[in-house]
């Protein structure tokens, strides 16, 4: 980092708290407190890597981690789990204030019960338990949303800049080096003159994360865009949102921040840049072919040269919301003739059924069972399926998924877990003796491919499945978004596109 300016504060006190989770309204999955990692004090510290002992960063402050909660994305979250954790938060501002600064580490597409902006909700208490002068700085998923009620509580606050989150802690990091960056600057000697100026702008626009992924266009250059933007005198960060799109909330849209201090510069680059998404709407495509899932079964029977082929289960995916025990798939695999003599082997990744896993663990390895697995948490597209076979492998002990057991019924192998799990890793298949590379088709709860999967497919499709994260969006009933949002509405006239300019006052 840069010396500290004459003025600046040398060793600031930084407190760090917050909650992350992304949130589908469409799933009935309820997020309590056994869905929540809470990280505090020294562990909370070392979750963070460029916090490390020794590490510049780390002594560049007093760090105050207070609480972090974090959870696999899914369903709203319960109102007594949210006010508990925010209450953990406050108590551990009132015990261990006075503070300079505050690492706000939220993921911004957190749906509470009761509540319709809670992130905003959240940035509320903290700001009045911390007080006016306290700097706030806010690190989000590019799929968060960025209401006006959330950008007026902080002061600094950016997002990924790549989905997949290849960059989630690159971003996590900028957010603590602008914090200190102004806190060490001149500007820390009167604390009013510590807030930039933020230039804010909604776009009325809300795609899922799989036509929005910065892996291909238009969304590879409009991202392209931020870093250039950032590196303008007199702009200190830039950041684009997408929104998240299976909350039904006015605050989910894209939106762009552009913070800094030449005001006329981050509103016009503010501006342009909505502009630039806003033109784009229609050239947002999805990363993959999308079919439904019989064509992307077909599509994948047919390409034999295409080994291993994944499809995307993406109605149920779990990393977006989805409640994870969705049968619908798994129920059309085991009807499809293809599959029922075992020349062709599928894996599907994976139901969640801690009463099926029960009765699978009683019969044991290479016995036959017949189960009802799925579709009790979320019955909607199908209830539970019928599933008659082998007891291919138990596996115990998984942090996330709890008991795993694989259940083969001819070239299927079905895989249930305890408790909701993404599937994202080849080693995650390999512990419970299964290998995707010499599978022919492997479907998988998710949306766009994360990296090992991607590396994996020689085949992708992605499937247009039911479920909490449908990425056919007309289909979930979206009845609360604000006005005028694409593609819900007909756009009509071009949107007022001009960014707000605004700085936090006491």
């Amino acid at each position: 980092m840069d010396a500290v300016d004459e003025g600046g504060l040398s060793r600031p006190r930084i407190g760090i708290g917050g909650i992350a989770i992304e949130s589908s309204t469409f799933s009935p999955h309820i997020s309590a407190d056994d869905a929540f990692t809470v990280r505090e004090g020294d562990v909370l510290l070392a979750y963070y890597p460029f916090l490390a002992p020794g590490s510049e960063l780390r002594d560049a402050a007093e760090w105050l981690p207070l609480m972090q909660g974090r959870a696999l994305p899914g369903g709203a979250v319960a109102r007594e789990t949210y006010d508990s954790m925010k209450q953990q938060i406050l108590d551990g501002i009132a015990a261990n204030g006075p503070f300079d600064g505050f690492f706000f580490d939220i993921h911004g597409a957190m749906s509470v019960v009761g509540l319709v902006d809670a992130e905003a909700d959240l940035a509320r208490a903290v700001r009045a338990a911390l007080g006016p002068d306290v700097l706030i700085s806010a690190a989000m998923d590019l799929h968060g949303n960025v209401s006006r009620e959330l950008l007026d509580e902080v002061d600094l606050i950016t997002a990924y800049r790549m989905a997949p989150h290849e960059d989630e802690w690159n971003t996590k990091e900028r957010a603590v080096f602008n914090l200190l960056g102004q806190l060490r600057s001149s500007v820390g000697t009167d604390p009013a003159a510590r807030r930039p100026f933020k230039a804010w702008v909604q776009v009325p626009v809300l795609l899922p994360g799989e036509k929005t992924s910065t892996r291909i266009e238009p969304a590879a250059s409009i991202y392209a865009q931020v870093p250039l933007i950032e590196a303008l005198e007199g702009v200190l960060d830039a950041a684009v949102w997408v929104g998240y799109a299976w909350a039904d909330e006015p605050r989910c849209q894209a939106a762009v921040v552009v913070t800094g201090y030449d005001q006329a510069l981050i509103q016009s680059e503010a501006s342009r840049l909505g502009r630039l998404y806003w033109d784009s709407r229609a050239d947002f495509e999805f990363v993959a072919d999308a079919l439904p899932l019989t064509e992307s079964i077909d599509a994948a029977l047919a390409a034999p040269d295409q080994r291993p082929f994944v499809i995307s289960d993406s109605g149920d995916n779990p990393t977006a919301g989805g409640a994870g025990d969705v049968s619908w798939t798994l129920g059309e695999l085991l009807a499809r003739p293809e599959f029922q003599d075992g020349a062709v082997s599928v894996i599907h990744a994976s139901i969640f059924d801690s009463a099926a896993v029960e009765q699978a663990v009683a019969a044991g390895v290479g016995a036959h069972v017949d189960l009802q697995v799925g579709g009790r948490v979320d019955p909607g597209p199908r209830g539970p399926v019928a599933l008659s076979g082998t007891v291919f492998s138990i596996t115990e002990g998984d942090p996330i998924a709890g008991t795993q057991v694989v259940i083969q019924s001819g070239g299927v192998h079905a895989i249930i877990t305890s408790r909701r799990k993404p599937f994202h890793y080849i080693a995650d298949f390999t512990a419970l003796g299964l290998d995707p590379h010499s599978t022919d088709i492997v479907v998988v709860k998710i949306g766009y491919l994360e990296p090992e999967l991607f590396e994996l497919a020689v085949g992708w499709k992605l499937a247009l499945t039911p479920g909490g994260v449908d990425q056919d969006l007309l289909r979930l009933g979206h009845s609360h978004l604000a006005p005028g949002v694409f593609p819900f509405a007909d756009a009509g006239d071009d949107p007022e596109l001009e960014a707000i300019v605004t700085r936090r006052v006491s």
